[in-house]
């Protein structure tokens, strides 16, 4: 447990191989957990979130009647989006866990600071159009999510250092 307290705070100095890639590893872990928060979101959408969806589909289809019909589409293309952006974040995981490079935890470190000022807008209504309180995810939802994403960059960071660190290491051995 201690290693991976080490391993996952940005700040603690890299000197072996092992500590390089358990930093990168960290990274994985972030993934990890954005896949378990997926599935609390998907399971929240398949059951209290559907009415929410439904009457966002009402609302729209009431201003645009053109749009009725594509309203059951959207509610299952919706499901099936949220479905696939987990199974990809899972297999990049996978791919980060086994093969640790930089270039992914840059993208989601880059990806995961953009949800965090997103999230906290809508958290503090900032920029919100005057209907999205009727659509809005619930309180612990938003909150939550902010909270993953603040320990998601955490370790992003650090698996950007652990992989930079391991980068400069194998160099130096292989020198």
């Amino acid at each position: 447990m201690t290693d991976w307290i080490k391993a996952s705070n940005p700040t603690a100095p890299i000197t072996t191989e092992a500590e390089a890639i358990g930093a990168t590893r960290a990274s994985a872990v972030a993934i990890f957990l954005g896949v378990l928060w997926g599935i609390v979101g998907i399971f929240y959408l398949m059951t209290a979130g559907q009415a929410l969806v439904d009457a966002a589909i009402a609302e729209a289809t009431a201003q645009a009647p053109e749009a009725a019909g594509m309203a059951g589409m959207m509610a299952q293309g919706l499901l099936g989006l949220s479905i696939g952006l987990v199974v990809i974040q899972l297999i990049i995981g996978l791919v980060q866990w086994f093969k640790p490079n930089i270039v992914i935890p840059i993208i989601f470190a880059i990806l995961v600071a953009f949800g965090l000022i997103t999230g906290l807008m809508e958290a503090f209504d900032v920029a919100q159009p005057e209907t999205a309180g009727a659509f809005a995810s619930p309180v612990w939802l938003t909150w939550g999510g902010l909270a993953v994403m603040a320990v998601q960059l955490v370790l992003h960071i650090a698996g950007i250092r652990g992989a930079r660190a391991l980068d400069k290491l194998r160099m130096a051995a292989a020198q």
